[in-house]
């Protein structure tokens, strides 16, 4: 005869009443127990309880369908009713509905992904699966990725569950794509910069659409891995650096520093002097002569010592280049200025250095006070402060006779002269600088009283020499010589 079959919901409480079997087989009142009636379940595991004296077919205890069906849908339980005198043997079926008493579930509670930062968008990187034990609506039914970051996903079911439903939230760029049966993957929505964010931190939220809606969330950490995008950057563009002259050889003259975003090899800097290129200010300058980089810290050195009077400034180009693949670089321009130090005495120009034939100044016996005799005339290699001079008059024959203005070496009459007055007169000045310590040079003045002579006497030389070219204190002399006669 054909099975009778009762529907139940699963995890009926025990004790419930699920139909009265002697009715529905259409047997009297009482006939289950006079016939020895029981019921024989498949696994001899007792589902259900037969009260033989009314009929009633009770639930023994709580039915798991998860566990009793292991994924088989519909999840029917067969049974037999036995009854003696006569024999009869009656089927019976039992099909367990699901309710939602499994929430979707993830192998794993954590995901580790590694992502370079140039993927391209749309790459596409598997994920592990959900799995929810109940069926249909009580399935997966939902993914949710959140916050929104640079990827998405969408999910897809098939059968009676459906498609699965995506929601975005907020800016971020992933995105969860379908695949198949609950699989699904992160697909990148948008560019990636790792030196703007290495680390996304992504919850995807699963959830059922059955009653009361059960989720359960999933934690996947995307790491974005470094690639050589970003060329070292200089602190400055350009450095002016200031060097002493007279330096000693190996003479730390100052850093250059530059920075790079990506990180390990590629953010590893190497330092160099690049050679002169054209169009540069000095481009035949014998730079790796003068000084040398330390390639790791930037670190610039002086090899030599440095003359301002020969070499005041100049520039040349550093390069940093980093060490990623392919190597990225950029360059600096840095200016090095020589700073005079106070290395040249003052050397005097007029009254002419001549040991055999001194030069005499003339004095007329009629100069009145502040006559000018003469002007001392001196010039200092070095430049600045260290170059500006000053005159004194250190030894005088006559003291008070005479005076030497500070400034500019002019040589006068302090008074009127007496017929007391020796006719020769010795005179030394002083010439000193205002560097650091001062240097200084001297000079030793012979003059000569006469009587009736009121025009400087300038001495000629009895022969011209023969041309020779100018040097720079010929040049000096000339100078000072036309200086003392626009004087007199």
């Amino acid at each position: 005869c054909e099975a009778i079959r009762y529907s139940l919901p699963e995890e009926t409480e025990s004790g419930y009443l699920l139909a009265n079997l002697a009715k529905d087989l259409g047997l009297r009142v009482g006939e289950l127990a006079t016939r020895g009636a029981r019921m024989h379940f498949k696994g001899n595991k007792q589902l259900l309880q037969l009260d033989v004296k009314t009929g009633d077919l009770l639930v023994y205890e709580k039915l798991d369908r998860e566990v009793l069906c292991r994924g088989t849908d519909p999840c029917i339980l067969h049974f037999q009713l036995l009854l003696e005198n006569p024999v009869q043997i009656f089927q019976t079926d039992l099909q367990l509905t699901d309710i939602n008493d499994h929430s979707p579930e993830f192998p794993d509670g954590e995901m580790l992904l590694r992502i370079p930062e140039n993927v391209q968008p749309g790459m596409v990187f598997p994920l592990k699966t959900a799995q929810d034990f109940d069926i249909g609506h009580n399935t997966i039914q939902n993914y949710t990725i959140s916050p929104k970051v640079h990827f998405h996903i969408v999910t897809h079911n098939s059968g009676d569950n459906g498609k699965m439903v995506c929601s975005i939230e907020n800016d971020l760029p992933f995105l969860l794509k379908p695949t198949f049966k609950n699989f699904y993957t992160l697909v990148t929505e948008g560019p990636l910069d790792r030196e703007s964010r290495d680390e996304y931190n992504i919850t995807i939220t699963v959830s059922d659409m059955g009653t009361p809606r059960l989720k359960t969330e999933h934690n996947i950490t995307v790491q974005v891995s470094d690639v050589n995008d970003n060329a070292p950057a200089f602190s400055q563009t350009s450095y002016t650096l200031l060097v002493p002259e007279n330096n000693s050889p190996g003479l730390h003259i100052g850093t250059v520093s530059a920075t790079d975003r990506d990180s390990g090899t590629n953010a590893q800097i190497t330092y160099s002097l690049l050679p002169p290129q054209e169009g540069d200010q000095d481009p035949q300058l014998a730079l790796a002569s003068l000084l040398s980089i330390h390639a790791d810290s930037g670190q610039l050195f002086a090899l030599r010592a440095l003359d301002y009077e020969a070499l005041r400034a100049f520039e040349f180009r550093v390069g940093a280049a980093d060490r990623g693949s392919p190597a990225l670089s950029s360059q600096a321009l840095v200016r090095v200025l020589v700073l005079d130090a106070n290395d040249h005495a003052p050397f005097v120009l007029y009254p002419p250095h001549n040991a055999s034939t001194p030069c005499t100044e003339l004095l007329p016996r009629a100069a009145e006070p502040g006559y000018l005799l003469t002007k001392v005339v001196a010039v200092d290699g070095d430049s600045g402060r260290n170059a500006w001079l000053s005159f004194q008059l250190l030894q005088a024959s006559e003291p008070g006779l005479f005076s030497v203005w500070a400034h500019n070496g002019e040589v006068r009459t302090a008074r009127l002269l007496s017929e007391r007055d020796a006719p020769r007169h010795r005179l030394l000045v002083l010439v000193q600088d205002n560097g650091e310590p001062p240097l200084s040079a001297s000079v030793t003045l012979h003059v000569l009283l006469v009587d009736g002579f009121s025009q400087p006497y300038l001495p000629v030389a009895e022969g011209a020499r023969d041309p020779a070219p100018p040097d720079a204190l010929t040049v000096y002399l000339v100078i000072a010589l036309a200086s003392v006669s626009s004087l007199f």
